[in-house]
């Protein structure tokens, strides 16, 4: 029996381009590329997802723009994604 070809997905982190599986989150791209991290926080640290489930906020990056947690997001074609939201001003604050 022959497994059915798995469908990837075009991103692009911090303005390099990517490939992943389809159905992958942001935080799991992430972790899958050196240094394994999605933000660095407003003192210079770098973070990771530590809940995986969205309690924690430190998986905040920048989607197109917006910030979003890592880990509640799916990688989608095109996406851009900028791992910066913990030194932007005024990004120590949780997710809207």
């Amino acid at each position: 029996m022959t497994r059915p070809a798995t469908t990837t997905v075009q991103i692009v982190v911090n303005g390099v381009p990517r490939q992943v599986p389809a159905g992958t989150s942001v935080a799991a791209a992430l972790a899958q590329q050196p240094p394994g991290t999605t933000r660095t926080s407003v003192t210079g640290q770098a973070r990771a997802p530590l809940c995986g489930m969205g309690v924690c906020h430190e998986c905040r990056v920048r989607v197109h723009g917006r910030i979003r947690l890592a880990c509640q997001t799916v990688c989608a074609d095109d996406m851009a994604i900028d791992t910066d939201a913990g030194m932007a001003s005024g990004s120590a604050t949780p997710c809207p």
